[in-house]
Protein backbone atom coordinates (compact mmCIF):
# COMPACT_ATOMS: atom_id res chain seq x y z
CA UNK A 1 0.00 0.00 0.00
CA UNK A 2 1.38 3.46 -0.86
CA UNK A 3 2.17 5.90 1.92
CA UNK A 4 -0.78 7.78 3.38
CA UNK A 5 -0.63 11.42 2.25
CA UNK A 6 -1.64 13.95 4.90
CA UNK A 7 -2.09 17.71 5.03
CA UNK A 8 -1.06 19.52 8.22
CA UNK A 9 -3.27 22.49 9.14
CA UNK A 10 -1.86 25.02 11.60
CA UNK A 11 1.57 24.25 10.16
CA UNK A 12 3.14 27.44 11.50
CA UNK A 13 2.29 26.77 15.13
CA UNK A 14 4.31 24.81 17.64
CA UNK A 15 2.20 21.69 17.18
CA UNK A 16 2.09 22.09 13.40
CA UNK A 17 5.88 22.17 13.16
CA UNK A 18 6.12 19.20 15.50
CA UNK A 19 3.62 17.29 13.33
CA UNK A 20 5.76 17.91 10.24
CA UNK A 21 8.68 16.40 12.17
CA UNK A 22 6.58 13.41 13.23
CA UNK A 23 5.34 12.70 9.71
CA UNK A 24 8.90 12.87 8.35
CA UNK A 25 10.07 10.41 11.00
CA UNK A 26 7.20 7.92 10.59
CA UNK A 27 6.78 4.99 8.21
CA UNK A 28 3.74 4.66 5.96
CA UNK A 29 2.86 8.36 5.91
CA UNK A 30 4.02 11.38 3.91
CA UNK A 31 3.41 15.12 3.93
CA UNK A 32 1.01 16.23 1.17
CA UNK A 33 0.69 19.88 2.15
CA UNK A 34 0.98 22.48 4.88
CA UNK A 35 -1.69 25.07 5.62
CA UNK A 36 -1.93 28.24 7.70
CA UNK A 37 -4.54 30.97 8.08
CA UNK A 38 -4.63 33.69 5.43
CA UNK A 39 -2.31 36.54 6.38
CA UNK A 40 0.05 34.35 8.38
CA UNK A 41 3.68 35.38 8.22
CA UNK A 42 4.70 31.84 7.25
CA UNK A 43 2.65 31.68 4.04
CA UNK A 44 5.00 30.81 1.18
CA UNK A 45 7.74 29.40 3.38
CA UNK A 46 9.06 25.89 2.86
CA UNK A 47 7.35 23.58 5.37
CA UNK A 48 10.49 21.55 5.97
CA UNK A 49 12.59 24.61 6.71
CA UNK A 50 9.83 25.97 8.94
CA UNK A 51 9.98 22.77 11.00
CA UNK A 52 13.78 22.80 11.15
CA UNK A 53 14.20 19.80 8.84
CA UNK A 54 15.64 21.48 5.78
CA UNK A 55 13.77 22.12 2.50
CA UNK A 56 11.15 19.57 1.44
CA UNK A 57 9.66 21.53 -1.48
CA UNK A 58 6.25 21.95 0.14
CA UNK A 59 5.23 25.58 0.52
CA UNK A 60 2.86 26.70 3.26
CA UNK A 61 -0.42 27.94 1.77
CA UNK A 62 -3.77 29.23 2.98
CA UNK A 63 -5.74 27.36 0.29
CA UNK A 64 -6.44 23.91 1.70
CA UNK A 65 -9.07 22.65 -0.78
CA UNK A 66 -6.69 21.83 -3.70
CA UNK A 67 -4.34 20.02 -1.31
CA UNK A 68 -7.11 17.78 0.01
CA UNK A 69 -7.86 16.58 -3.53
CA UNK A 70 -4.41 14.97 -3.57
CA UNK A 71 -4.47 13.72 0.04
CA UNK A 72 -5.77 10.84 2.12
CA UNK A 73 -6.10 12.76 5.35
CA UNK A 74 -5.82 15.95 7.35
CA UNK A 75 -4.30 16.51 10.79
CA UNK A 76 -5.04 19.76 12.58
CA UNK A 77 -4.26 21.52 15.83
CA UNK A 78 -5.85 24.90 15.06
CA UNK A 79 -8.81 26.84 16.53
CA UNK A 80 -12.47 25.75 16.84
CA UNK A 81 -13.73 27.91 13.96
CA UNK A 82 -11.09 26.48 11.62
CA UNK A 83 -11.99 22.93 12.66
CA UNK A 84 -15.57 23.39 11.43
CA UNK A 85 -14.48 24.59 8.00
CA UNK A 86 -11.89 21.83 7.72
CA UNK A 87 -14.40 19.19 8.86
CA UNK A 88 -16.74 20.11 6.03
CA UNK A 89 -13.96 19.97 3.43
CA UNK A 90 -12.70 16.64 4.76
CA UNK A 91 -16.25 15.27 4.74
CA UNK A 92 -16.79 16.36 1.13
CA UNK A 93 -13.66 14.44 0.14
CA UNK A 94 -14.35 11.47 2.44
CA UNK A 95 -10.94 11.80 4.09
CA UNK A 96 -9.43 10.94 7.45
CA UNK A 97 -9.61 13.99 9.73
CA UNK A 98 -7.59 13.95 12.95
CA UNK A 99 -8.68 16.76 15.28
CA UNK A 100 -6.33 17.79 18.08
CA UNK A 101 -7.97 21.20 18.48
CA UNK A 102 -9.74 21.79 21.81
CA UNK A 103 -12.25 24.30 23.18
CA UNK A 104 -15.25 23.43 20.96
CA UNK A 105 -18.74 24.40 22.13
CA UNK A 106 -21.61 21.90 22.24
CA UNK A 107 -22.94 23.35 18.99
CA UNK A 108 -19.54 22.97 17.30
CA UNK A 109 -19.27 19.38 18.55
CA UNK A 110 -22.61 18.67 16.87
CA UNK A 111 -21.31 20.02 13.55
CA UNK A 112 -18.25 17.78 13.81
CA UNK A 113 -20.41 14.76 14.62
CA UNK A 114 -22.52 15.45 11.53
CA UNK A 115 -19.41 15.63 9.34
CA UNK A 116 -18.40 12.21 10.66
CA UNK A 117 -21.19 10.63 8.60
CA UNK A 118 -18.93 11.20 5.58
CA UNK A 119 -15.42 11.51 7.03
CA UNK A 120 -13.30 9.30 9.27
CA UNK A 121 -12.82 11.63 12.21
CA UNK A 122 -10.58 10.91 15.17
CA UNK A 123 -11.07 13.59 17.81
CA UNK A 124 -9.48 13.73 21.22
CA UNK A 125 -8.74 16.32 23.87
CA UNK A 126 -5.27 14.81 23.95
CA UNK A 127 -3.49 12.64 21.38
CA UNK A 128 -0.92 11.26 23.81
CA UNK A 129 -1.10 7.51 24.28
CA UNK A 130 -0.19 7.95 27.97
CA UNK A 131 -2.99 10.43 28.61
CA UNK A 132 -5.54 8.18 26.97
CA UNK A 133 -4.41 5.29 29.15
CA UNK A 134 -4.76 7.65 32.11
CA UNK A 135 -8.35 8.43 31.09
CA UNK A 136 -9.15 4.71 31.01
CA UNK A 137 -7.66 4.30 34.48
CA UNK A 138 -9.63 7.31 35.78
CA UNK A 139 -12.87 5.77 34.52
CA UNK A 140 -12.07 2.46 36.21
CA UNK A 141 -11.08 4.07 39.53
CA UNK A 142 -14.16 6.32 39.53
CA UNK A 143 -16.33 3.25 38.97
CA UNK A 144 -14.63 1.41 41.84
CA UNK A 145 -14.60 4.18 44.46
CA UNK A 146 -17.95 5.59 45.60
CA UNK A 147 -18.74 9.29 46.08
CA UNK A 148 -17.13 9.27 49.52
CA UNK A 149 -14.06 9.92 47.36
CA UNK A 150 -14.20 13.48 46.00
CA UNK A 151 -12.77 13.96 42.50
CA UNK A 152 -10.59 16.98 41.72
CA UNK A 153 -8.73 17.59 38.44
CA UNK A 154 -5.73 19.92 38.41
CA UNK A 155 -4.03 20.93 35.16
CA UNK A 156 -1.17 23.26 34.23
CA UNK A 157 -0.07 24.56 30.84
CA UNK A 158 2.15 27.26 29.36
CA UNK A 159 1.04 30.86 29.64
CA UNK A 160 -0.06 31.16 26.00
CA UNK A 161 -2.80 28.52 26.16
CA UNK A 162 -6.14 30.21 25.47
CA UNK A 163 -8.75 27.75 26.81
CA UNK A 164 -9.44 26.50 30.32
CA UNK A 165 -9.99 23.92 31.60
CA UNK A 166 -7.83 22.19 29.04
CA UNK A 167 -9.36 19.75 26.60
CA UNK A 168 -7.43 17.01 28.38
CA UNK A 169 -8.83 18.00 31.77
CA UNK A 170 -12.35 17.88 30.35
CA UNK A 171 -11.61 14.50 28.78
CA UNK A 172 -10.49 13.21 32.16
CA UNK A 173 -13.59 14.74 33.76
CA UNK A 174 -15.81 12.94 31.27
CA UNK A 175 -14.00 9.69 32.03
CA UNK A 176 -14.58 10.17 35.76
CA UNK A 177 -18.24 11.05 35.19
CA UNK A 178 -18.74 7.98 33.01
CA UNK A 179 -17.19 5.84 35.72
CA UNK A 180 -19.59 7.31 38.28
CA UNK A 181 -22.58 7.15 35.91
CA UNK A 182 -23.29 10.89 36.19
CA UNK A 183 -23.58 13.86 33.83
CA UNK A 184 -20.40 15.96 33.92
CA UNK A 185 -22.27 19.13 32.94
CA UNK A 186 -24.51 18.78 36.00
CA UNK A 187 -21.64 17.94 38.36
CA UNK A 188 -18.78 20.11 37.08
CA UNK A 189 -17.30 22.73 39.43
CA UNK A 190 -15.08 25.23 37.60
CA UNK A 191 -13.01 27.16 40.11
CA UNK A 192 -13.81 28.47 43.58
CA UNK A 193 -13.60 31.97 45.01
CA UNK A 194 -14.86 33.61 48.17
CA UNK A 195 -17.28 32.01 50.60
CA UNK A 196 -18.27 28.98 48.60
CA UNK A 197 -19.77 26.83 51.32
CA UNK A 198 -18.89 23.17 51.72
CA UNK A 199 -18.10 20.99 48.76
CA UNK A 200 -21.13 19.34 47.18
CA UNK A 201 -20.98 15.55 47.20
CA UNK A 202 -20.61 14.17 43.70
CA UNK A 203 -19.03 17.30 42.19
CA UNK A 204 -16.02 16.94 39.90
CA UNK A 205 -13.78 19.94 40.48
CA UNK A 206 -11.41 21.59 38.02
CA UNK A 207 -8.44 23.88 38.71
CA UNK A 208 -6.42 25.44 35.86
CA UNK A 209 -2.89 26.81 36.27
CA UNK A 210 -1.06 28.76 33.57
CA UNK A 211 2.54 29.88 33.31
CA UNK A 212 6.00 29.43 31.87
CA UNK A 213 6.61 26.84 29.17
CA UNK A 214 4.80 23.87 30.71
CA UNK A 215 3.77 21.47 27.93
CA UNK A 216 1.02 19.90 30.00
CA UNK A 217 0.48 18.37 33.44
CA UNK A 218 -2.72 16.70 34.63
CA UNK A 219 -3.61 15.11 37.95
CA UNK A 220 -6.87 13.44 38.93
CA UNK A 221 -7.25 13.26 42.70
CA UNK A 222 -9.66 10.92 44.47
CA UNK A 223 -9.79 12.33 48.01
CA UNK A 224 -11.49 9.96 50.42
CA UNK A 225 -11.70 9.43 54.18
CA UNK A 226 -8.12 9.49 55.47
CA UNK A 227 -6.54 8.68 52.09
CA UNK A 228 -6.00 9.99 48.55
CA UNK A 229 -5.46 8.27 45.23
CA UNK A 230 -3.70 10.48 42.68
CA UNK A 231 -3.22 9.68 39.00
CA UNK A 232 -0.84 11.99 37.13
CA UNK A 233 0.53 12.50 33.63
CA UNK A 234 3.29 14.96 32.74
CA UNK A 235 4.03 15.78 29.14
CA UNK A 236 7.68 16.67 28.51
CA UNK A 237 7.66 17.17 24.74
CA UNK A 238 4.94 17.99 22.18
CA UNK A 239 6.19 15.12 20.07
CA UNK A 240 4.07 12.71 22.15
CA UNK A 241 0.93 14.44 20.83
CA UNK A 242 2.24 14.49 17.26
CA UNK A 243 3.16 10.80 17.30
CA UNK A 244 -0.29 9.98 18.66
CA UNK A 245 -1.97 12.01 15.92
CA UNK A 246 0.05 10.27 13.20
CA UNK A 247 -0.82 6.89 14.74
CA UNK A 248 -4.49 7.89 14.74
CA UNK A 249 -4.39 8.91 11.07
CA UNK A 250 -2.85 5.62 10.00
CA UNK A 251 -5.37 3.67 12.12
CA UNK A 252 -8.34 5.52 10.63
CA UNK A 253 -7.26 5.09 7.02
CA UNK A 254 -9.10 1.79 6.54
CA UNK A 255 -12.06 2.53 8.83
CA UNK A 256 -15.61 3.38 7.88
CA UNK A 257 -16.77 7.01 8.23
CA UNK A 258 -17.54 7.82 11.84
CA UNK A 259 -16.49 9.77 14.92
CA UNK A 260 -13.72 7.98 16.78
CA UNK A 261 -11.60 8.75 19.84
CA UNK A 262 -8.06 7.84 20.83
CA UNK A 263 -9.62 5.24 23.11
CA UNK A 264 -10.89 3.55 19.94
CA UNK A 265 -7.49 3.86 18.30
CA UNK A 266 -5.74 2.28 21.29
CA UNK A 267 -8.38 -0.37 21.99
CA UNK A 268 -9.30 1.16 25.35
CA UNK A 269 -13.01 1.76 24.73
CA UNK A 270 -14.08 -1.22 26.87
CA UNK A 271 -11.37 -0.87 29.52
Amino acid sequence: MPDMRVVIAGAGGRMGRTLIHAVAASKGIALAGAVEAAGSAVIGRDAGELAGLGPNGIKVTSDVAPLLKQADGLIEFTIPAATLALAELAAEAGLVHVIGTTGHSAEEEAVIAKAASRAKIVKSGNMSMGVNLLAALVKRVARTLDDAYDIEIVEMHHGKKVDAPSGTALMLGRAAAEGRGIDLVQHSKRGRDGITGPRCAGDIGFASLRGGTVVGEHSVIFAGPAERVELTHRAEDRMIFARGAVHAALWARDRKPGLYSMADVLGLSDF
